[in-house]
């Protein structure tokens, strides 16, 4: 009995000796033939984090409500563009083949909102730049939809191709600030509103990447419902303002234009400040008191939004002093 029992004890360690050399080799061979990354970033192999996989079944219980929200951005500031619409009843339908209904479009903010909600969790690829692993949120379908948000005749001059184009790239858009501003003197009948967006952008790297830009929205009455009538957009730079000048601090700004250039400070008071908005009042060396409105974007750069002059009534009255025609007299 004995004799049996070393054998098949030998037998065994045999075979476990067998299958943990067949295992290494194996190991050995994968890593020897294994392919080598051709892209390089910061001196290292750059691989793709995740699988291009859309759903795998699982048997574990999955939670029925997923706070999604924090794989979007890098801060947990609240978002606008929060409201939910079931607009999958215009899922592939072409842009001309949409009615929307008025209540998307029955006050200005109402309208900026629900035209963003609805872009937010469209997505236009680029075929040489890409984030995420499948599908991403609606795809392209909500395009169709946000472009009956324009007016006539902005979309008389941006055609839907070229409005679709004009978001290659853009995976995923969050707005996270919006404020009604005087009008633009070029167009002193229409509405306007400062906004700001916080954008997912793909890399060729296959990562994503987070963008900012701010911009201007110009608001009309068309047919009893507002519309988009025009935008400009301004993307935001990082490594412009911790590095160079002093343009972006808006008292530096108020005591340079205001004060060097144009002589018109006696005395600056402190600024004001609530939330992004940022008021810096100052009396002015011809007895007027003064004061000039900035906003202050994500990156901390402040951009100068309005400038008030206190009138004989004692109200705050809009005027616009160019602080370059100052250099010019000197």
């Amino acid at each position: 009995m004995k004799f049996v029992v070393i054998k098949k004890n030998k037998f065994f360690l045999i075979i476990l000796g067998f299958l943990a050399i067949f295992s290494l080799s194996l190991v050995i061979y994968k890593t020897l033939n294994r392919p080598q990354s051709t892209n390089m970033i910061m001196g290292g192999n750059l691989s793709v984090q995740c699988n291009n996989i859309e759903a795998v079944k699982v048997n574990q219980d999955i939670p029925e409500k997923i706070d999604n929200e924090k794989y979007f951005r890098p801060s947990k500031d609240p978002i606008i563009n929060d409201r939910d619409y079931i607009i999958r009843d215009y899922y592939e339908k072409k842009h001309s083949d949409i009615l929307l209904p008025d209540t998307l479009f029955e006050t200005p903010e109402d309208t900026i909102i629900n035209y963003f909600s609805i872009l937010r969790e469209a997505a236009n690829p680029q075929n040489d730049k890409h984030a995420g692993c499948g599908t991403l949120g609606s795809a392209k379908s909500p395009y169709p939809i946000a472009y009956n948000f324009l007016a006539t005749a902005y979309q008389d001059k941006l055609k839907y191709d070229q409005y679709l184009n004009s978001f290659q790239n853009i995976l995923h858009i969050n707005l996270i600030k919006l404020k009604e501003i005087p009008s633009d003197t070029m167009q002193p009948n229409d509405l306007r509103y400062f906004f700001e967006l916080e954008t997912i952008e793909g890399s060729k790297q296959g990562s994503g990447l987070f963008s900012y830009y701010h911009g201007f929205m110009n608001i009309v009455k068309e047919n009893n419902q507002y519309r988009i009538a025009d935008q400009e957009m301004y993307a935001e730079n990082y490594l412009c303002a911790p590095y160079h000048s002093w343009y972006y601090i808006a008292e530096a700004v108020v005591d340079i234009k205001f004060g060097e250039w144009c002589s018109l400070i006696q005395e600056r008071y402190p600024t004001q400040q609530e939330g992004y908005v940022k008021k810096i009042f100052f009396k002015g060396t011809d007895g007027n008191d003064y004061y000039m409105e900035f906003f202050q974007l994500t990156n901390d750069n402040d951009i100068e939004i309005a400038q008030y002059k206190k009138n004989k009534d004692g109200e705050w009255e809009l005027i616009f002093i160019d602080p370059t025609k100052c250099l010019d007299k000197k």
